[in-house]
């Protein structure tokens, strides 16, 4: 048996903070709700959202700091305390990430209402949780529902949405390292699934231009690549279609470099580097994440050249189970420092 398990609604549009009370009374999710968002979420769209709710809804709210397991333990405690039905949250991935979490330990859905459109997390069944210093994706349920107010993800810094663009950019290795897993070590492989995520990577890099302007319209373009892209994942039933190697470079960077840059940032740059080691035009994803005025090198990252090396040879490590283009071996440091000279990414 293959389940997959989507968003039932998603809404994208202009001023949307009131249609989560009609959105949630639609799916007859309960009068109970837990509003999550953090100290600036907030105010950006928090408390708006929340005095729509308090019309119809008996409504606690709860400030989210950081996307770690102490976080998804207390949303938890004052969910089961206050008896909630359901969860929204109003944030970016962190918030959302831990909503998803809280809801999916629950057994109760949550109502994802992105702030920024930074990566694919919005829509998607996998969480990305900081434990013991390092940052692993844990397996939960998709949102009920997707809420993308445009004139909201509108005010973030565009650097967002840049980095949404390289969240979906990096689908493209990801895809052929599923592939690569499919052939060599017999994994399932939907290709349909497949598709649907190399459809949202090739999108974007379309678009580029428009992306880059920062406007309605770009933004329209980047939520709904990054929904397709979750939608991707519930339909293969891992993460599989829109996460390789590429993104275990960003993980090991989250675990070595001081200051890592945000997830999708790191994911483009990494797709730069595993596009050039599947021999993929990667000159080509360069241009592109360069179009839009994504980082292309360490140096845009601000990371130091040694942590970028030291990733590609840790990387291999992060998730042992999944099967990339760095083996089983991972690749040795001057493979590694080469194919970042040559790439331009040191």
């Amino acid at each position: 048996m293959h389940l997959m398990q989507l968003p039932r609604e998603v809404l994208l549009g202009e001023d949307l903070k009131g249609e989560v009370p009609s959105v949630a009374r639609r799916l007859g999710l309960g009068k109970n709700v837990l509003l999550l968002y953090g100290p600036k979420t907030r105010k950006i769209a928090g408390e708006d959202v929340e005095e729509h709710l308090n019309e119809s809804f008996e409504v606690e709210s709860l400030i989210i700091r950081a996307p770690t397991m102490d976080e998804v333990e207390r949303t938890i405690d004052v969910a089961k305390a206050g008896e909630a039905d359901w969860l929204v949250a109003v944030g970016g991935g962190s918030i959302i990430d831990v909503a998803k979490l809280a809801s999916y330990r629950l057994g109760i859905p949550f109502i994802s209402f992105p702030t920024t459109a930074s990566h694919d997390g919005i829509a998607s069944a996998n969480a990305s949780i900081r434990d013991l210093g390092a940052k692993t994706s844990i397996r939960a349920l998709p949102p009920v529902a997707v809420i993308a107010d445009v004139n909201v993800i509108k005010t973030a810094p565009y650097r967002y949405l840049a980095a949404g663009v390289g969240d979906m950019i990096s689908n493209l290795t990801a895809v052929k390292d599923w592939q690569l897993a499919h052939r060599l070590k017999g994994e399932y492989y939907s290709e349909y699934a497949a598709s649907l995520s190399l459809m949202s990577a090739k999108m974007v890099m379309k678009n580029a231009d428009i992306i880059r302007l920062g406007n309605e319209e770009s933004v329209r373009k980047v939520v709904k690549g990054l929904i397709s892209s979750g939608v991707a994942m519930s339909i293969a039933g891992s993460s599989r279609p829109a996460s390789g190697a590429e993104h275990l470079f960003s993980h090991a960077l989250d675990m070595i470099a001081p200051k890592p840059a945000l997830h999708g940032e790191q994911c483009g740059v990494g797709t730069i580097l595993m596009a050039y080691l599947h021999g993929l035009k990667w000159e080509h994803i360069r241009e592109t994440l360069k179009r839009v005025g994504a980082p292309t090198n360490a140096y845009e990252m601000g990371i130091e050249p040694g942590y970028i090396i030291e990733a590609l040879t840790v990387a291999h490590t992060i998730r042992p189970g999944r099967y990339t283009i760095l083996g089983k071996e991972g690749i040795t440091r001057e493979a590694a420092e080469k194919a970042a000279r040559i790439t331009g990414v040191i």
